[in-house]
């Protein structure tokens, strides 16, 4: 277990079992009728692009419980990425988010194969919603269909219902908060469940209940991957005020015009004074939000000190998941690419 971890090598093997299989779904959904074929592109876009960070915290956690390399761990880590592929067309819905990766969201390219027809923009939500239904049976077949034996898969099987439990619940506990006075601890729950724990931990555990690992080894990754996971997504709060939308391929208009229930909005909610606040609510309650009202909430944040709070909010997360690193008795591979995962994780543009 000596070789370095490659990122990009690693990428293109996730990247071809995912292409292989959603290739072979595609087909067979166009097969029950052409009509479908909207719908089964739809799948491809959803699942071409991404970092496969889920994939890779899957395949290291089995590696670090003592397997080796294995094209069946790789199926099964694979199906990571549905998913997020999954989630992530179903949040597209919910907040109504035009673009993602530069390309049309699936509820907004689906209108396309409905021009004529009466109401194309409900029916493609539906539609679209159903892709995210579909892309989360999918990932539980491939999982399943990875080759990995039946006992080892077995092991890993009641984490799946924890983490679908898990990050519904947070996505609902996400739309239950928004347009609520925003609090901090609300706003790192719902991180917690509807973002770091399938981004990091549940991916972690299930690679190391595949390979069989002992309780040990998974309080170690429990302990480094919850902290990770809520650096990775209060990295996603900034990104989406203050990232470069050509970089991440979606508007930093977003966050604002929903009114999502962010740390960073409700860090700067905290510390902001009375006329602070009353500048904050005013932004917050417009209409037709434009790259003014985006410019205005840069320069109110930035006064108020929140972005650099958030941002030693990262670092002291980062922290404690390394040193959880530094201190366990991983195998030296997997301890530096879990390492090297955690900076990628959170040092990102978009």
């Amino acid at each position: 277990m000596s070789e370095p971890f490659d990122p990009i090598a690693f990428k293109a093997r996730i990247d071809a079992a995912l292409g292989e299989f959603v290739a072979r779904e595609s087909e067979q959904l166009v097969e029950i009728d052409p009509r479908l074929r909207s719908v089964a592109e739809q799948l491809t876009v959803a699942t071409t692009h991404g970092k496969r960070l889920r994939a890779a915290f899957c395949y290291w956690g089995w590696r670090a419980a003592g397997q080796p390399d294995s094209d069946a761990l790789i199926r099964a880590a694979a199906a990571m990425e549905l998913v997020h592929a999954a989630a992530s067309v179903h949040d597209d819905i919910i907040d109504a988010s035009p673009l993602r990766h530069g390309l049309p969201t699936a509820h907004v390219a689906l209108r396309d194969s409905l021009v004529g027809r009466p109401g194309p923009r409900r029916s493609a939500r539906a539609l679209a919603m159903l892709v995210g239904d579909l892309l989360i049976a999918a990932a539980g077949q491939l999982f399943l269909g990875s080759g990995l034996p039946v006992a080892y898969l077995s092991r890993a099987r009641p984490l799946w219902a924890v983490l679908a439990r898990e990050l519904i619940a947070g996505e609902c506990l996400e739309i239950i908060s928004t347009g609520a006075v925003p609090d901090l601890g609300e706003s790192m729950k719902v991180i917690r469940y509807k973002t770091a724990k399938y981004t990091v931990e549940h991916p972690l555990l299930i690679g190391a209940a595949l390979a069989g690992a002992r309780m040990p080894l998974r309080n170690t990754f429990s302990a480094y991957g919850l902290p990770l996971g809520d650096a990775f997504q209060l990295r996603d709060d900034l990104l989406g005020v203050f990232g470069d939308p050509a970089a991440m391929g979606k508007s930093n208009l977003d966050d604002l015009r929903g009114r999502r229930p962010t740390a960073l909005l409700a860090e700067s909610w905290h510390a902001a004074d009375d006329r602070q606040r009353k500048q904050l609510r005013i932004l917050l309650e417009g209409k037709d939000h434009g790259p003014g009202d985006l410019h205005d909430l840069r320069e109110l944040m930035n006064r108020i000190g929140s972005p650099a709070r958030v941002e030693e909010m990262i670092h002291e997360r980062v922290r404690t998941a390394t040193d959880v690193l530094a201190r366990s008795e991983l195998p030296a591979s997997a301890a530096r690419a879990l390492t090297e995962l955690a900076y990628t994780a959170t040092t990102r543009c978009h």
